[in-house]
Order: C-alpha cells, then sequence, then structure tokens
C-alpha cells in the first residue's frame, strides 16, 4: 500500500479533571460475560468525552464511605465512557470471572450502590475523514469501536474484528459493515487476533488512508505495529495498545 495524504488526523485535547460520585441505577446483561451499567449522579453535569478511545477512571469502594477522601482511595480500573447525559452515564464491562474488583461489581452490586468516576483527563479526537477503516479489539474494546463504528459513512471501505471467547458471545454493534467475530476458545486472550493481524498483507489494507484502531491484551501491540508498517501509515494517524496485560491487574492503557 503507498502513502497517500491523509485527510484526517489525531488531535489531542486536556480537560478539565473532575472527580464526580454516581450511583449504580440499571444493569443490563448484552451477553453471558458482558454487562452494560447506568451511572447516574448530579456530579455527571458538564461530563464529556470527545474522544472514542478516552479513558476515565473508575473507583470501587467495597462500601460505603464516609468522604471523597475515602471513596479516591478506594481500588479504581480505567473504563471508556460509552454514553452519557446531563445526570448518567452508560458503562460496559467484560466480565471473565470473579477476579478484581471492577467486573465483579458491574455483574453484582446492589441497585444504588456508590463508585467515584475520575476524568477523562485528555481526549485523542479523530478530526476529518479517514479514506477507510480497520477496528480490532477483544471484548474490552467494544466500548471504543462502538464509538468509532458510530462515525463510519455507510459508503466508505471498513472492516470491524471482534473477538470474544466462543460464538454465542457476540454482541450486537451499531455499524454500516458486518462485523467479524472470532472465537479464542480456551486459547490465551488475543491468540486469535493476532492470528487475523499476522496474516494481513499489504494486498488485505481496506482502502486508502485508513483509520486502524487496535486494542486488547498487551500482546496485540506488536502484531499491530507490524501490521502499520506493512499498510505504511504513519502510527502517528493509528491507535495500537494493550488495553489490558494479561497477571497485571493494575496495568493501565496508555493514553
Amino acid at each position: 500500500m503507498s502513502k497517500t495524504k491523509s485527510d484526517f488526523t489525531i488531535e489531542r485535547r486536556s480537560l478539565e479533571l473532575r472527580f464526580r460520585t454516581v450511583t449504580l441505577v440499571a444493569r443490563e446483561w448484552l451477553a453471558p460475560d458482558f454487562v452494560r451499567v447506568r451511572l447516574r449522579g448530579d456530579d455527571l453535569a458538564g461530563f464529556d468525552s470527545p474522544g472514542a478511545d478516552d479513558h476515565m477512571r473508575l473507583f470501587f469502594p467495597s462500601g460505603p464511605v464516609d468522604s471523597i477522601e475515602e471513596l479516591r482511595s478506594a481500588p479504581s480500573r480505567e473504563y471508556t465512557p460509552l454514553a452519557w447525559g446531563a445526570d448518567w452515564l452508560d458503562v460496559e464491562f467484560a466480565v471473565h470471572g470473579d477476579q478484581g474488583v471492577a467486573a465483579p461489581w458491574a455483574a453484582s452490586a446492589p441497585l444504588g450502590s456508590s463508585i467515584g468516576v475520575g476524568g477523562p483527563r485528555g481526549s485523542a479526537v479523530l478530526t476529518g475523514t479517514p479514506g477507510s477503516w480497520l477496528l480490532v479489539g477483544d471484548e474490552t474494546a467494544i466500548p471504543a469501536i462502538r464509538r468509532f463504528a458510530a462515525l463510519i459513512a455507510p459508503d466508505v471501505p471498513a472492516r470491524i474484528v471482534i473477538e470474544t471467547v466462543t460464538a454465542g458471545r457476540e454482541i450486537d454493534i451499531d455499524a454500516p459493515i458486518a462485523v467479524e467475530w472470532l472465537h479464542r476458545g480456551e486459547a490465551p486472550a488475543g491468540s486469535a487476533l493476532v492470528g487475523f493481524l499476522d496474516s494481513l498483507t499489504s494486498e488485505d489494507a481496506v482502502g486508502e488512508d485508513p483509520f486502524v484502531f487496535i486494542a486488547a491484551e498487551q500482546g496485540i501491540v506488536k502484531p499491530g505495529r507490524a501490521l502499520l508498517e506493512r499498510w505504511a501509515i504513519d502510527p502517528a494517524k493509528a491507535v495500537v495498545k494493550g488495553y489490558w496485560k494479561r497477571g497485571e491487574s493494575e496495568y493501565h492503557a496508555p493514553h
């Protein structure tokens, strides 16, 4: 694939860093291991997330707290905002087992439970119009993929490829093209995506001037960057990152 003049850029923006307290008001299971929750609170006034790949930090206390300081000291994890309004915020969680603090809370916390929300502190905003799209990720990347997919015009070449465990755990994604689902089975998370990326040659490019988003377990980064080289894509105009790292619950994706 030859390089072409880009009609889009990724613009970095700083946001006002605020800490908010919110309450769990609804839970919807979209698959056996994937849940969407709605958080509500007056503190969400002014919340914004202009970048589809934004990260906010959620703080999960083990029980009721008596102060903001106590809430801010609770264990925290990073998630992508999915949708929001004046006093509500929707977040999606991949739930695998009962390890960690975030997924068990999303799966089973009583309605009325309170958590903290920090950020986003900054955004990487896609401006302009890519000539084509490749969106690749595991379950943890689904919220970002949803938001990017909403930007794809119906007549633009695109591929969306998502890895999950088995058939029957796919999730509806609103996109102008059909999502391709890969199943890893008993293999390590990311294995199917790595195989997919490694199989792509320069002849498989989705189209001219593509925007490429690749996010999954940290092992996806090396094959993702290799794909950018094969397709002659400027890394400054793509997103390739590990959203999580096997064996490290405290790992945070680069912003």
